[in-house]
């Protein structure tokens, strides 16, 4: 094991030191570039026996609705002419139109694929097939809690090795974490991890680099240790996936050799709050019907959402690796959203990306609040309009490039949305305060009357509001006329009134997602970077200065809106109420739904009968240890984790004048200076005790002071 340090190490159980880390098996992969054509002797099986006519179809339903919609939105205006500001309402209402068009077209085809599916190879009884392959489980963590962690990665692996193919599957815990306290609470969780499955296949590595966040961390396993697995399935902190479930996708990658990457659905799973219950029940109603949808007409190129997918490991090495954007932050340098380009440049290199939307049996969680949603969203959203660097890279499928676009749609749409609402406002305060202009310049018989259609204006938006809805009243039919599926949501009517709820509630919650995506957008465009933060994963209790703090800004656009609607008629106050009453109480609701609240609505199946594999994992982090103690005091107390610590060390490097960690050096300073251990760990920083950790000789020089 080259990785193994030379500083001396105190002798420890067997637990501690044996095969930290398996023989490593260099795998190079490719330099990331956007600039390289397409593998054209490699196509990937078909998916579907008329993907071009699937794919016509969905297009020309957007095009036909967004036509049909434009028509009318025109006729409302075009009384009495078209102004400029009409004009450039009627552009946003297309391009708003075309947008929810689009996803209707998607989400309809999902409801007749789902309408007539049968049971099948995926039905939870059905045999497992066998599988021959070397798959590697990668779990990539960072700064995330280390019991729960372990308590899902344990439910994973008994799960798995009660299926009969443990033996073919290794698993890694791959640490990016930069709190040192949590670096020696995995290491510390991950021993009595092995303790506890008897996995010898089960290792631990952290990176002391973080180049390149998620994606360097996986890149830099593949370079190391990828060459001896066929495949490998990305977990997140979060992930919860049964053994059947990937005994069933290693088969499906192994029964195409085109296929470069297979992805699950995964279902959300112990919400608490109300926010994170509503995203819950809508993920679970909605969801299969809107992956189908994508599912029927993407085919083989289908896209990654970056976890809870089976990758084949030669397909990424030759063309997943990402090159980094010219530029600064926060368009430049690497490519937050990872999973998008990596699928693209696989499927250039002519590898299929394949979807299995009911395949079952994968899951994770969401943020538990609002504002937490809100904060990784921003994250996202940057990583989403970097890919306005990619789109035009050569060689790309043209779906590829729709992924991209679609993407970036979902985070400009909130701005054009907020420009389409003032705008509308605007025409009604220049209405009611501009003195019009009857008789223009000209001859002219008759005056000039303006005015709009109030009556066409009202179907108009009935039925935009129809695509928006629609999809989740065809969700909740499928339910209907489902009778085991009806039974798991708790029945008709309880699944009706969930429905009913979810649409008030997250009503309430899209104007202050506007205005949040809103204001990330334009955070970007002026250049801030949205950095690299840890998921809040417990309760969503928000303090009550943070909830004015953060939810200031849109409740002052609910008055500003309230205001203007007012000053204009009151019947323009009451059309408008959808959108000012989520933005006036905009702190109320964010706190009333970062709350926990009862099971008894928004029921899902995974609540009434939990899953074997997600039962244990909460029966483990329920007993899992709660808080930490300081990294130090742990390895001072535990020879056979300050064994485990310092083994899995790089070993010393020669100090270059342009290498001096300045941490570590202050750190050495202060622990020169201090006669007692207690001294010197109470006066070091967190990045000192980081730096002390990673050097073998000065960490041994803290431990052994008295």
């Amino acid at each position: 094991m080259g990785t193994l340090n030379t500083a001396p190490r105190p002798v420890a159980s067997n637990i501690a030191t044996q095969r930290l880390l398996p023989r490593e098996s260099p795998l190079p992969m490719a330099p990331g570039d956007l600039g390289k054509n397409r593998v054209p002797d490699r196509i990937p099986a078909a998916f579907g026996s008329a993907m071009a006519w699937r794919r016509g179809l969905i297009l020309l339903a957007t095009a036909a609705l967004t036509g049909a919609g434009g028509y009318e939105m025109y006729r409302v205006l075009e009384v009495g002419g078209v102004t400029v500001l009409e004009a450039m309402v009627l552009a946003l209402f297309l391009i708003l139109l075309a947008w929810v068009a689009f996803s209707f077209a998607s989400a309809l085809a999902g409801f007749f694929v789902l309408l007539a599916h049968r049971a099948g190879a995926f039905a939870p009884d059905a045999e497992l097939p066998a599988i021959a392959s070397r798959t590697a489980m990668l779990l990539p963590t960072y700064n995330e809690d280390p019991h729960r962690l372990t308590a899902r990665l344990r439910a994973i692996i008994e799960s798995l090795e009660a299926t009969n193919h443990g033996e073919l599957f290794d698993w890694y815990v791959l640490s990016d974490s930069t709190d040192p306290d949590i670096w020696v609470a995995e290491e510390k969780a991950l021993l009595a991890l092995r303790q506890a499955v008897g996995a010898s296949r089960l290792y631990y590595r952290h990176r002391a680099d973080n180049t390149a966040r998620k994606a360097g961390n996986i890149s830099e396993w593949i370079t190391r240790f990828g060459a001896v697995y066929d495949f490998m399935i990305v977990l997140d902190a979060d992930s919860l996936m049964s053994g059947q479930t990937i005994v069933r996708l290693v088969h499906a990658i192994e029964t195409n050799p085109t296929a470069g990457l297979v992805q699950s659905l995964p279902l959300i799973v112990n919400a608490r709050s109300l926010f994170s219950r509503v995203q819950q029940f809508a993920g679970r109603l909605y969801g299969p019907m809107i992956a189908a949808g994508v599912a029927w007409w993407h085919g083989s190129e289908g896209n990654y959402w970056g976890h809870n997918a089976i990758i084949r490991v030669k397909a990424f090495a030759e063309a997943a690796a990402l090159p980094q954007l010219r530029g600064p932050k926060p368009f430049g340098g690497h490519i937050l959203s990872h999973d998008f380009v990596e699928a693209a440049l696989m499927r250039r290199a002519g590898w299929g990306i394949h979807m299995l939307p009911l395949l079952g049996g994968s899951y994770e969680e969401v943020p538990p609040s609002l504002l937490d949603f809100a904060a990784r969203d921003r994250r996202w959203c940057q990583g989403n309009l970097q890919h306005l660097a990619v789109v035009p890279a050569r060689g790309l499928h043209w779906v590829s490039r729709l992924h991209f676009m679609v993407g970036i749609g979902a985070y400009l749409t909130a701005p054009l949305w907020l420009l389409f609402l003032l705008l509308g406002m605007l025409i009604s305060l220049q209405a009611r305060f501009v003195r019009p202009e009857y008789f223009p310049k000209g001859f002219s018989l008759f005056p000039t009357w303006p005015a709009q259609d109030p009556v066409l204006a009202i179907w108009v938006f009935v039925a935009t509001m129809g695509l928006l809805l629609l999809p989740k009243l065809l969700s909740l039919l499928l339910v209907w006329i489902r009778g085991s599926e009806r039974r798991q949501f708790g029945g008709a009517l309880r699944t009706s009134a969930g429905v009913f709820a979810e649409i008030i509630v997250s009503a309430l919650m899209a104007p202050v997602m506007m205005i949040f995506q809103s204001i990330a957008v334009v955070e970007i465009l002026a250049g801030r970077d949205a950095g690299w933060q840890t998921q809040r994963r417990d309760d969503g209790t928000v303090e009550r200065r943070e909830l004015y703090r953060k939810y200031g800004v849109p409740t002052l656009c609910g008055v500003a809106m309230a205001a203007s609607a007012y000053a204009v008629s009151l019947p323009l106050l009451l059309w408008m109420s959808p959108v000012i009453v989520g933005l006036l109480f905009a702190v109320p609701i964010g706190a009333l739904t970062a709350r926990p609240v009862s099971a008894k609505l928004f029921v899902t199946p995974e609540e009434r009968e939990p899953p074997p594999v997600l039962r244990r994992a909460n029966e483990l982090s329920a007993s899992a240890e709660l808080g930490g103690r300081a990294a130090l005091v742990q390895l001072r107390e535990d020879p056979a984790l300050l064994a485990f610590h310092l083994a899995q060390l790089p070993p010393p490097r020669t100090a270059r004048p342009d290498a001096v960690d300045a941490n570590l050096a202050v750190g050495r300073a202060k622990v020169d200076a201090s006669d007692t251990f207690e001294e010197a760990s109470a006066h070091l920083s967190s990045r000192e005790v980081l730096s002390i950790l990673s050097d073998g000789p000065v960490l041994s020089t803290v431990l052994q002071k008295r």
